[in-house]
């Protein structure tokens, strides 16, 4: 039985991440990217499905963690009978190499611990052949996959599991390095254990040591950097959307998704997030990395990507896995890079015309490709699309959808007025003209005086909060005030805020799930732009609240159970609350900065 969403932690070294449990159990982790077969997939299932317990053999006492400063390097802390111990786990990498390492400190006492592990390649369905080499580690290989692990304790076989117990006293360590190569390759260098902690520690103080501005909610920002961070990959610049796939949004629903893949929709909110806190590379990378994964032929764009700009992401069910919790199907893969979003497009211009705002250095492609992406928008705009939420019930006229479609020719032709550049300017505007009058007629529900989610339709949607965000309509139009009334008496479920009336749906799935978080900091957005500072003050430090206790936020959250949900760490959450924080913050000087509408 997999730990709680919110009872993990997670450990990177932007290639990969693996997420450990409160009770020493690593749950989850591919090699060697994101996006790679699990070799540990208890998450998703049980213990046989593969997962590496380091832990006292006795699980009944206290346990505390936390990450050391500013960094992904992980210490659990166990106390038993007077005694203590303290596990610490992070992760590195070499070329070629990706490593776990796990340091169990002595602090007091005597405890007894105990490690088993269990390695199952390919989301747990292959069980490797295990051999002891030479120089005393063992190597688990299967097919292209190779896992060596190294340890001085006393390991033994036991119903294809490796385990071992020992004892650790107060002063002594005991380490352990599990690392992966593909199996063609030679045997990687031992680690020094503490010199690489040291490397790893410095790394990740040292990044993080760039972060400006301080607030008052400098931790909590800095914390969703450093996750933010973690989902980015430290070669393509791809950010994935969550290190997990098939983490329900309800529990013992169908609604399980793969989320490794990095979704053009966070682009605009990515860029504005790195580069209000100072980390221009890593804004840079994820523009170039934006610019690669989007070449090629306008009507070919999709809605995401593989982490280096792989566009076939096939999804199929993992059948063998009986998901967390029972909720079913696994997938892996994600058929919905196929999709028609048209809000994409309205991303993608944004977020290059953030890029120019922010002073990154001018990619000479850029702009003929987004002339390209426009010029074949002008053509599909006023189609129907899949929306925002990727609807598998069919394709309708989606009200946000049209609104980024806005957008996205509002940022060209600002693009053209402010740097200077070449395009059929009169052309766009006429066409941003022509959109902007259709959302406002035909997206608009006089009767509700609010927007609805798409044309013709009387329900509500979370994503219509966009609207004044994005600058569509300023925050005061009495359209913008009655959406935002209709939202609150409609869409908040003790706080918080779901992304649609679920009783209806819109997918063809079964209906229910939890509050949407990122819908939830938009709300606290709203609030800032209207100058109801105090409540978004509160909202905020509500969603604050729902982080676990170190500072991580997955997609959802079940307010009646008060437990998170969905895939997890979540990138679009985290890019939110940093987001958020730093609007509050403007808000209350008077000097509201909000992702688009801040370029206005």
């Amino acid at each position: 039985m997999p730990s709680r969403i919110e009872d993990y932690a997670v450990i990177g070294n932007c290639e990969t991440i693996a997420l450990v449990g409160r009770d020493g159990s690593i749950d989850w982790l591919g090699f060697p990217r994101f996006d790679s077969a699990a070799c540990f997939s208890a998450l998703l299932g049980e213990a046989r499905h593969g997962r590496w317990l380091v832990a006292p053999v006795k699980g009944d006492g206290r346990i505390t963690r936390r990450y050391r400063g500013d960094t992904l390097v992980l210490e659990t802390t166990f106390e038993n009978e007077g005694a203590a111990v303290c596990v610490i786990d992070f992760m590195a990498r070499r070329e070629g190499v990706s490593d776990i390492v796990r340091l169990v400190r002595g602090i007091r006492g005597t405890i007894s611990m105990r490690t088993e592990l269990v390695v199952r390649f390919d989301y747990g369905s292959i069980v490797p052949w295990v051999t002891r080499v030479e120089d005393g580690r063992l190597q688990l290989t299967a097919g292209p996959d190779r896992l060596w692990f190294d340890t001085t304790i006393r390991l033994q076989g036991e119903d294809l599991k490796t385990v071992g117990e020992f004892d650790v006293t107060a002063g002594e360590e005991i380490g352990f390095t599990l690392s992966w190569t593909p199996s063609f390759h030679p045997a990687p260098a031992r680690l020094d254990a503490q010199k690489v902690l040291e490397q790893v520690e410095h790394y990740w103080t040292n990044w993080a040591s760039t972060f400006k501005p301080k607030n008052e909610w400098s931790d909590a920002v800095l914390r969703s950097l450093l996750t933010l961070k973690a989902l980015a990959h430290w070669e393509t610049g791809g950010i994935v959307a969550a290190g997990t796939t098939s983490l329900p949004e309800k529990f013992g629903g169908s609604r399980n998704w793969d989320y490794r893949y990095c979704w053009l929709r966070d682009a605009t909110f990515t860029l504005y997030a790195l580069t209000g806190a100072g980390f221009l590379s890593e804004a840079k990378a994820w523009r170039d990395w934006l610019l690669r994964a989007v070449a090629g032929s306008p009507d070919e764009l999709q809605i995401m990507y593989g982490v280096a700009g792989e566009r076939r992401l096939l999804e199929y069910i993992a059948p063998w896995l009986p998901g967390y919790e029972g909720a079913l199907p696994v997938r892996i893969g994600n058929s919905a890079a196929q999709q028609v979003q048209l809000d994409v497009y309205g991303e993608v211009l944004g977020a290059l015309y953030a890029a120019r705002l922010t002073g990154l250095s001018p990619d000479p492609s850029s702009w003929a490709l987004e002339c390209a992406l426009l010029a074949h928008l002008e053509t599909i705009w006023d189609k129907p699309d899949d929306g925002i939420w990727e609807s598998r019930g069919g394709r309708k006229h989606f009200t946000h959808s049209k609104v980024m479609a806005w957008v996205a020719f509002d940022c060209a032709i600002r693009s053209v007025e402010e740097f200077g550049l070449e395009a059929p300017v009169s052309r766009w505007q006429a066409v941003r003209k022509a959109i902007h009058e259709q959302v406002c007629t035909q997206g608009f529900d006089s009767s509700q005086n609010s927007f609805v989610q798409s044309y013709g339709a009387a329900s509500l949607d979370a994503s219509l909060l966009l609207i004044p965000i994005v600058g569509f309509l300023p925050s005061s139009d009495q359209r913008v005030l009655g959406t935002l009334s209709a939202i609150e008496r409609n869409l908040i479920r003790d706080g918080l805020v779901i992304r649609y009336e679920t009783e209806t749906g819109i997918d063809g799935l079964s209906p229910g799930e939890g509050a949407f978080l990122p819908c939830s900091f938009w709300l606290a957005d709203n609030y800032a732009l209207q100058g109801r500072t105090d409540e978004a003050r509160v909202l905020f430090e509500r969603l604050l609240s729902l982080r676990n206790d170190v500072g991580l936020l997955a997609e959802e959250y079940d307010t009646g159970r008060g437990r998170q949900l969905g895939n997890f760490p979540q990138a679009f959450s985290h890019l939110a609350l940093i987001n958020t924080a730093r609007n509050i913050e403007r808000a209350s000087k008077n000097s509201i900065d909000i992702p688009i509408k801040a370029t206005r």
